[in-house]
C-alpha cells in the first residue's frame, strides 16, 4: 500500500462547502498514477510500450465529507493483478486517520490498437514488476 497526499482546492467543492462527490474519482486516478510511478511502472513508459490500461469500473463510498484545504491521504493497494485485468483499492483518510471514503477501480490491459492483451505474454517483465507489487485477492 502506498500513500497519495492531495490538497484539497476550492475549485473541487460544492457550494455546501464540502468537496463534490465527483473529485474522489479523480483523486483515485490522481494516486493511482502515483503508486505507479513509485512501483516503477510510470503511464508514460507503458504506454510509450504501447500498453495502455483503461478503467472497467469504478466505485466510491462516502463515509464523511472532505473540506477545501485539507490534506487528504489517499491509500492505494494493487489487490489483484490477471493476465488480462487488475484491481486497485482506495481508501481515503485526513490527516489524522478518519477514514472519508474508499472506492475500487478495474483495469483490463490493451494494445495500442484497443485489443486485449496479455501483458504477461507480451511484457513479461512489467508484468512482473505489478505482481511483485501486489497484495493479495480482493
Amino acid at each position: 500500500m502506498e500513500t497519495y497526499i492531495h490538497k484539497v482546492h476550492y475549485y473541487e467543492t460544492d457550494k455546501m462547502g464540502f468537496v463534490h462527490h465527483s473529485n474522489y474519482i479523480r483523486w483515485f486516478e490522481e494516486a493511482r498514477s502515483d503508486f505507479f510511478d513509485k512501483i516503477g511502472a510510470p503511464y508514460t513508459v507503458t504506454e510509450s510500450m504501447g500498453i495502455i490500461s483503461p478503467v472497467l469500473s469504478v466505485s466510491c463510498e462516502y463515509k464523511k465529507s472532505c473540506y477545501y484545504g485539507e490534506d487528504i491521504l489517499i491509500c492505494v493497494t494493487l489487490e489483484k493483478v490477471g493476465n488480462v485485468k487488475f484491481f486497485v483499492s482506495y481508501k481515503v483518510m485526513s490527516k489524522d486517520g478518519e477514514l472519508r471514503a474508499t472506492g475500487t477501480s478495474s483495469h483490463c490491459f490493451l494494445n495500442s490498437e484497443g485489443q486485449v492483451i496479455s501483458l504477461k505474454r507480451v511484457r513479461p517483465e512489467l508484468f512482473e514488476v505489478l505482481k511483485a507489487n501486489e497484495a493479495g485477492e480482493i
